[in-house]
């Protein structure tokens, strides 16, 4: 009786953690493909799950940085839903990779057309942003969950470092150092290209000593060929005289 109490009082434990965490396990986020370097272009998806059994999410919105405006920002098509792009006046106006803007990406809305995002489900929602900025090493965006019953539920909290993470946390994009091309390229495709001539000028020389081998070995080849025809000559000439010898005797 006592392990089987005991048995009970855990699981219950473990559900309650499971409900009380449940907010910080399944949220919006976002994700590159690829890598999203500074100074350069990517193309990020917004995963939205769908975290309530008795409605759909029928709308997104997300809210841009505005210390660190977007001026380029494309949405994918995304069957079963609208999508709408707001484009704002800046408080001040910025220099942006040697230009000045006024204005920049504030919003980018989606609104479902059909049944949205269903119990049990997730949607991935793409866009293609840049240029990214130099001088951070993330993107903080705050996100808006409606519900087909009404009810939003607001992804804004900005994590802090070392802290924990919050039960909305706004979604993050860690952005990696600029490549050569800030277009997205990273240190690890160099370090590819450059594994890729050593192995090109490894072949090579590997060519270049076996054609070397090649030709060493057919020289000795023809050498060896000669000194067997000297012999057999000899041999030949050796026997004819001593068959002389055997005669005149």
């Amino acid at each position: 009786m006592k392990a089987s109490r005991i048995a009970t009082a855990g699981a219950l434990a473990a559900s309650a953690v499971v409900v009380l965490s449940s907010p910080a396990f399944a949220h919006v986020s976002v994700q590159p493909e690829g890598t999203a370097a500074q100074g350069g272009y990517a193309t990020v998806n917004f995963k939205v799950p769908n975290e309530r059994d008795n409605a759909s999410t029928t709308k997104l919105e997300i809210s841009f940085p505005t210390d660190h405006p977007l001026a380029s920002v494309q949405p994918q098509p995304v069957a079963g839903w609208d999508v709408e792009i707001t484009r704002s006046k800046l408080d001040e106006p910025v220099e942006l990779h040697g230009e000045k803007i006024d204005e920049a990406v504030s919003k980018v809305t989606w609104t479902a057309s059909g049944k949205g995002i269903e119990p049990g489900f997730f949607q991935k929602f793409p866009l293609s942003v840049g240029q990214l900025p130099e001088d951070s090493d993330e993107l903080v965006f705050k996100a808006l969950q409606t519900y087909s019953n009404k009810e939003v539920v607001r992804w804004i909290e900005v994590p802090q470092d070392g802290g924990e993470e919050p039960d909305y946390p706004a979604p993050v994009l860690e952005l990696s150092a600029a490549g050569d091309d800030h277009h997205g390229s990273s240190a690890a495709d160099s370090d590819d290209a450059d594994r890729a001539d050593d192995a090109e000028a490894a072949s090579a020389d590997s060519s270049d000593q076996a054609a070397g081998s090649g030709d060493t070995s057919d020289t000795t080849a023809r050498v060896l060929g000669i000194v067997g025809i000297v012999v057999g000559a000899a041999g030949v000439a050796y026997g004819v005289l001593a068959g002389r010898r055997r005669t005149n005797a």
